[in-house]
């Protein structure tokens, strides 16, 4: 049997690096994408080249021809294309009226065009082999918007929507599009965090202006007392890879602090959705 080729994009830190280390540990052949290889991620790039069967690509998810070069690059030399975890992202933060029109497109750029941008590039190689996996990091806050990360939740709700719909669309051609909606993790999204860049509006506000930096205290606090593990999600993604396809489901919650919280919402959504689906005659779609 052949090894999976999996495509990761964004792994220069956090859910992205820890996946690529666990899926070259299963032994999958692993193309695991970074930007600024030879610039401020030249280190990460060359410790990851180091590991068997990783293979380091040059990619920024913003750039349209760059990813149909990448994916069809690997598919011409692996012959297959098996997996893709769109990872790549960034978190927002701040009062969502500081936000400018720049700040806004830049933010969708990266979060949801770049994840429609790779798994576009992927589905006709998926398509024609009758099987493929893509795996869309989501997050909690994907399903309800938490004040003051307003934003970024948008691009979430808008990653859960892109991917629901395209679920039920090549299921049928032997292709899982499905969702992880991770909790909070101590990873380094939260040192690379963007503020809006209009703060001439935090005046306006008042003490609400404060609230974003008391939730970054209260959630290092949380941290420290709860200890979540960020390798639940890379663990999570293999149990993906490994179940058979059609089988797989099209959310997977990774929340130890609140994730009960989520399941409900989901499991409740998804009674209603059937009953919609079922209601406008697509109801083999959900077999």
């Amino acid at each position: 049997m052949k090894k999976k080729v999996v495509l990761i994009t964004g792994t220069n830190s956090g859910f992205g690096y820890l996946t690529a280390l666990t899926c070259a540990a299963k032994g999958y052949i692993v193309y695991a994408t970074i930007r600024e290889t030879q610039g401020r991620n030249a280190e990460r790039a060359t410790e990851l080249s180091g590991i068997d069967n990783i293979n380091v690509v040059e990619l920024d998810v913003t750039n349209g021809e760059d990813v149909k070069k990448v994916v069809s690059d690997i598919i011409a030399k692996e012959g297959q294309l098996d997996v893709v975890v769109n990872n790549a992202g960034y978190f927002g933060g701040g009062l969502a009226e500081s936000y400018t029109e720049d700040d806004l497109e830049n933010m969708f750029d990266v979060n949801l065009k770049g994840t429609w941008r790779v798994t576009k590039a992927g589905l006709p190689q998926m398509r024609k082999q009758n099987e493929g996996l893509i795996i869309n990091i989501s997050s909690g806050l994907g399903r309800f918007s938490s004040p003051f990360m307003t934003v970024y939740n948008s691009t979430k709700f808008a990653v859960e929507g892109l991917t629901e719909g395209l679920h039920y669309e090549v299921r049928p051609l032997g292709v899982d599009a499905v969702l992880i909606q991770p909790g909070a993790f101590p990873t380094e999204i939260f040192g690379k965090s963007s503020y809006g860049s209009d703060m001439s509006v935090n005046e306006g506000y008042g003490e609400l202006a404060k609230i974003p930096e008391q939730m970054g205290a209260g959630m290092g606090q949380m941290f420290e007392a709860m200890k979540p593990q960020p390798q639940m999600v890379p663990d999570a993604i293999i149990k993906l890879i490994e179940t058979p396809k059609g089988q797989r489901p099209l959310r997977t919650v990774v929340d130890a602090m609140t994730g009960q919280f989520i399941e409900a919402a989901n499991d409740k959504v998804k009674e209603e959705y059937n009953n919609f689906v079922t209601a406008f005659g697509m109801g083999d779609l959900l077999k």
